[in-house]
């Protein structure tokens, strides 16, 4: 029998599954011995994430940009800090609610004196793959939820955000010891081993080709997961809704954080006869809120791969015939900050990458239409979205909208703010995602529901043993007439 040949390649790899392998032994014995904490432990927990993130907020801020090249500080304290402790505060409020044990009925033939219960435990051991787009959020709000419902945590973290995770390894074990919290940094092939670890549950955020390959590893110990991934989310302006304020929503969206957001407005359906006033709208708004993109407040594309990616898809629309508009005319990014100025693009067709590929940036494909049924068409011959945003004060339209097409969200009116609403359900459907957290509903991920009947000391049953006479068979026809 041959040996293996141990390369470097092979034992970097083999250390990194022993790392992992000893990180989760250690929490799952750390489990065994305390697997139901109680809730001022839990609570404690949570307050010790908010002091964590409160006491560090600068040096995670300016960790977060660094990764970047250049991340607005604003945009970072919206939909980072401020929506993980809002979520910790939601969480507190309401987690001796959820906490507690949840009657059920019982089955009238089980009478008199059975129960039946729903007791919420924690699953064990909880890893988490978070991307580098809103990498504070995507590992504390998901953390939050974990401990809620008793759990313990590995995280894994992008290798775009290299300063924020080693500031984390640095801070982390000042606040949790290992077994309750551990922190990895991307090396190079420690997510494929990350997701090969028989954890109880991995909750993943990122593209839905990543989210493949990570759901077939945890099939193979048959890990449950929780997919948020990505797509194309549509926004359609209806011919009832101002254009003003529409764009004003919209372009906030598309901009912030450089439209490197999950849930963003992928691509737009404009009525055929107000192009011209969309185009004219999202240039006013442009140059009012946006007028240098090499100002502090706009957002880097994450990195060179990211920036020279969106040029190629602008270029490659350009080649095949459609109309861009750089609301930006004229800027050119810093050198070295990667730049991008909000990119229109207007009569784009199927062959373009644009409406092939999820954007993820400063680019919006606009498409028209004459009639809602257009829309619905259009949109449902394609994989279903993370969100969708319909723009109209006609009630009926908005129930069409929401009736026929299914996404993973919707906001009405709005774009991006939906997954900010702590006791609505974050998840996606089909091709973009599987799962919830946030709500309950996050509670309840990270849970398992167990269910449990409780015997009566007198039991019913016994008078329906074997061998089966004139009594089991006049008792199982009564039952049997009770219920049809």
């Amino acid at each position: 029998m041959s040996a293996e040949i141990q390369t470097p390649e092979n034992s970097y790899t083999d250390s990194i599954k022993t790392e992992l392998t000893a990180c989760l032994q250690r929490q799952r014995s750390a489990y065994l011995q305390d697997p139901v904490p109680d809730f001022n432990q839990r609570k404690k927990d949570l307050l010790t994430i908010k002091k964590m993130l409160s006491e560090n907020k600068e040096a995670m801020l300016d960790a977060v940009s660094k990764d970047y090249g250049n991340r607005s500080r604003h945009e970072s304290m919206f939909a980072e800090m401020l929506v993980c402790l809002d979520g910790i505060n939601f969480v507190i409020n309401n987690l001796k609610r959820w906490m507690k044990v949840q009657k059920r009925d019982i089955d009238i033939t089980m009478y008199p004196g059975a129960k039946n219960r729903v007791i919420p435990q924690p699953l064990g051991i909880v890893g988490v793959i978070v991307p580098w787009n809103f990498p504070i959020q995507l590992a504390f709000s998901p953390l939050t939820y974990i401990f809620a419902a008793g759990n313990r945590a590995m995280i894994k973290m992008s290798e775009n955000s290299i300063n924020l995770t080693r500031l984390l390894l640095e801070i982390v074990p000042k606040y949790f010891p290992p077994e309750k919290l551990a922190i990895f940094e991307e090396t190079g092939s420690v997510g494929i081993q990350f997701s090969q670890l028989p954890l109880d549950h991995l909750f993943f955020t990122g593209s839905g080709a990543t989210g493949k390959a990570v759901m077939a590893s945890c099939a193979q110990n048959l890990v449950p997961v929780t997919l948020e991934l990505g797509g194309k989310s549509p926004a359609v302006i209806a011919a009832d809704y101002p254009m003003q304020k529409a764009i004003e929503r919209i372009m906030f969206a598309k901009t912030f954080n450089a439209g490197q957001v999950c849930v963003n407005v992928d691509y737009i359906f404009v009525p055929e006869d107000r192009i011209d006033e969309f185009v004219s709208e999202a240039k006013a708004w442009i140059s009012a809120h946006c007028p240098d993109i090499n100002s502090p407040d706009y957002t880097s594309i994450i990195d060179q791969r990211s920036f020279e990616r969106l040029q190629a898809a602008l270029d490659d629309a350009r080649q095949l015939g459609a109309e861009v508009i750089n609301l930006s005319e004229g800027q050119e990014s810093a050198a070295g900050m990667r730049k991008l100025g909000l990119h229109l693009i207007l009569n784009p067709t199927e062959n373009m990458v644009v409406l092939r590929r999820e954007i993820f940036g400063p680019v919006m494909p606009i498409l028209t239409y004459k009639d809602p049924q257009e829309v619905l068409d259009y949109i449902n011959s394609r994989d279903r979205p993370l969100a969708f945003y319909p723009f109209t004060t006609d009630k009926q339209l908005q129930s069409f909208y929401l009736d026929r097409v299914m996404s993973g969200g919707a906001c009405v009116n709005d774009a991006l703010l939906h997954p900010g609403q702590h006791d609505l359900p974050f998840g996606g459907v089909g091709a973009s995602g599987m799962g919830h957290y946030h709500g309950h509903e996050g509670f309840s991920t990270f849970s398992k529901l167990r269910p449990v009947f409780y015997q009566a000391g007198f039991s019913t049953m016994k008078f329906l043993a074997p061998p089966y006479g004139k009594l089991a068979t006049k008792a199982v026809d009564i039952m049997f007439k009770m219920k049809s």
